[in-house]
């Protein structure tokens, strides 16, 4: 169905592009008067009790990122899993307590995935973003939903509320990409002011690409460069918005919609050169969801929020066996369809007992079904309900916050399958967070937290067939963090901003669910086996500097993380958990002129194990990119415009980040925006 926009969509800017190269005029003829901006990147106090990492406005714009999941990797504390090309899935881990564990939310309301409980970031895009921030532990208001508190990390994607400049009532915003892989990749935001109080956004974007890169995989003698094969992608994404306005207060509804049809490229096995690769998944993806926040008095306000959430997913394979013995080889076809529909609503009630302590509680009730044609599926149903008490104080130099989620959840099966459901879950869980500034500045503050959280077991972990087990217990964690943190703005000299940011951190998981071999040869299960233990340092620091009509910012991010196997006394003991490197760190360096930018990205990961079992077998060696963006702002009319070209992995560097899925070396992005 998505092939059938593919020549549309890539029409949409071509016209602007031959207009604005045919007629372009000098940028003195038109008086553009334009603000000039500081911004600085990496992690923010404000009055936050924790400091968080964000990228927002024209940070993201100067970033060489091309989905969330790019721009993630640049924030300390987190490891990313792709599996390459762009397609490829993407997902994030926080401080190594893995990605079950973090909570996505889009606008303020969770994403849900009830059947493995990841949420592949590769499928958002970043054009009508406005901010990306991480919190550890959980975002530091009282003020929000009680699954807000429900994570042991979460990710808030916040897209763009349309902002209309003196009488102009309609903003139109084009962008066209092109590269790598064959991309074509053309969006368009279109914006209007109904009223007074009520604004529109339309928002489509499509993607396409063949996916096909050079690699080179070297292993003892083997060493052969080749080109990836199956990774060909396309999607269509569309989103649509009302915003309104209150008298005190705002309500936003959105629709959402994603088609993809995409090859999924396996593992790449010495000699067979992906030779046998025919996996291939269709995803519809469609929700709709509301927000309503209304201030009732100066003590007392209150928050709704509500979605409904459709996703389907068709997987085909083609498993190829080899009999060791006779070398025969044997197929068997996979071809399985997944619905999930989800319901979620949400109030938060704050009031201010004084100017110094406010108190607030949140509800929540969310309800999951899962169906699939696999043979005695158990078609499971969830019921959760939340609520979280929450309180706040805060003095001159101290702020304290505390908080309670009560968590009750209810799984029921098709009795026809005769699969039981999962026992009732009921767990109260504490979190506190303390934040001290010695002095009356506010540019040096020191904060500390602990929170006691857990997750559910998915309907995968629990119902797949053959291999899930019902009698799972959730995943327990404990954080406890403690850290520093200074920013200082200057108002003269060249140096703009400064700031610093030192956690320590000390996290377990009890209870971890793994898969384990349950007795029969090739046979698996679901078990409650594992404890780990997870140290780590993360520090970031940003200088910006001013001179004259350049502005340089500098952020530099370097993580240290020790996460151990504490599951048995013999197997793997105290061997560092999979994936997780011991040494991360990023470079980022970006310079403003007038009207052009340049940005330089180096990111290193250091050595990690593909598995539990830390032999040399298992060493994914460590990898380091540098990537580049110059862009140039441009001028006709009533247009403004923007051109960039990118190179990634300038020097092309092959490397895995998750083993034996190889990423593309050197590549190109170009692209055109432009704003009405």
């Amino acid at each position: 169905m998505i092939n059938n926009y593919k020549n549309i969509l890539f029409a949409l800017p071509i016209s602007l592009v031959y207009s604005f190269i045919n007629a372009q005029e000098k940028k003195d003829s038109i008086r553009i008067t334009e603000l000039k901006e500081i911004v600085t990147i990496g992690k923010r106090n404000d009055k936050a009790i924790i400091p968080f990492q964000e990228l927002k406005g024209k940070e993201l714009e100067n970033i060489n990122s091309f989905s969330v999941a790019d721009a993630v990797r640049l924030f300390s504390g987190v490891q990313l899993k792709d599996y390459g090309g762009v397609g490829g899935m993407k997902t994030v881990n926080i401080r190594g307590m893995g990605s079950e564990h973090v909570g996505v939310f889009y606008d303020g309301i969770p994403v849900g995935n009830a059947q493995n409980g990841m949420v592949d970031l590769g499928k958002f895009s970043m054009d009508n973003l406005e901010s990306i921030s991480i919190y550890n532990g959980q975002k530091c208001q009282i003020f929000q939903s009680a699954k807000d508190f429900g994570s042991a990390g979460t990710i808030y994607l916040t897209t763009k509320r349309p902002v209309f400049m003196g009488n102009k009532k309609t903003n139109i915003n084009s962008t066209y990409r092109s590269g790598s892989f064959n991309l074509i990749n053309p969006s368009l935001v279109w914006e209007e002011k109904l009223s007074s109080v009520l604004t529109s956004s339309f928002n489509i974007e499509y993607i396409n690409s063949d996916g096909k890169y050079k690699y080179r995989q070297k292993k003892g003698t083997w060493d052969t460069i080749a080109i990836r094969q199956n990774g060909n992608i396309s999607a269509l994404r569309t989103e649509a918005g009302l915003f309104g306005k209150l008298t005190n207060g705002k309500w936003n509804l959105k629709g959402y919609y994603y088609d993809s049809s995409r090859k999924i490229p396996g593992a790449v096995i010495k000699n067979s050169y992906e030779k046998y690769q025919f996996g291939k998944q269709e995803d519809r993806n469609f929700f709709m969801q509301g927000s309503l926040e209304k201030l009732f008095s100066k003590k007392y306000k209150i928050m709704i929020n509500a979605k409904y959430a459709h996703d389907f997913t068709h997987y085909e394979n083609i498993e190829i066996y080899k009999d060791s013995k006779w070398g025969d080889k044997f197929s068997y076809l996979i071809n399985n369809t997944y619905k999930q529909d989800e319901f979620y609503i949400s109030t938060a009630q704050q009031y201010s007992l004084f100017s110094f302590w406010d108190i607030s509680i949140s509800a929540d009730y969310q309800y999951n079904s899962m169906k699939a044609d696999l043979v005695n599926f158990a078609n499971p149903i969830r019921n959760t309900e939340l609520v979280a008490f929450a309180t706040a104080l805060q003095f001159t130099k101290i702020k304290l916050q505390t908080s309670l989620l009560g968590t009750f959840v209810q799984d029921r099966t098709d009795h026809k399958s005769n699969v039981m459901g999962a026992s009732d879950k009921n767990e109260l869980t504490p979190a506190f967070f303390f934040n001290y500034q010695p002095f009356k500045s506010n540019e040096l503050s020191f904060h500390s937290f602990y929170k006691r959280i857990f997750r559910m077991p998915t309907f995968n972990d629990l119902y797949y067939t053959d291999i899930g087990n019902s009698n799972l217990k959730p995943e327990y964690t404990n954080q406890f963090d403690i850290g520093v943190t200074y920013n200082k703005n200057f108002t003269s000299g060249i140096v703009s901003h400064i700031g610093f940011t030192v956690d320590g951190y000390y996290n377990t998981v009890k209870d971890k669910i793994i898969a384990y071999p349950k007795g029969q040869q090739f046979r698996w299960s679901m078990r409650n086996i594992g404890k780990t233990r997870i140290r780590g340092i993360d520090m970031s620091s940003q200088v910006s500097l001013l001179l004259k009509d350049i502005l340089f910012t500098t952020k530099v991010t370097y993580t240290y993380e020790d996460a151990q196997n504490l599951t048995s006394p013999v197997l793997n003991y105290k061997n560092q958990l999979p994936y997780i490197p011991w040494n991360s760190g990023t470079l980022l360096l970006g310079i403003n002129y007038k009207d052009w930018n340049f940005n330089y990205s180096f990111m290193y990961t250091g050595e990690r194990y593909n598995s539990p079992s830390n032999t040399n077998d298992n060493l994914v060696k460590a990898w380091y990119t540098h990537d580049i963006q110059l862009s140039k702002k441009l001028y006709f009319k009533t247009i403004q415009s923007r051109a960039s070209l990118e190179i990634n992995n300038i020097f092309n560097k092959y490397y895995d980040i998750i083993a034996n899925y190889p990423m593309p070396g050197r590549n190109y992005k170009i692209s055109f925006k432009f704003n009405i």
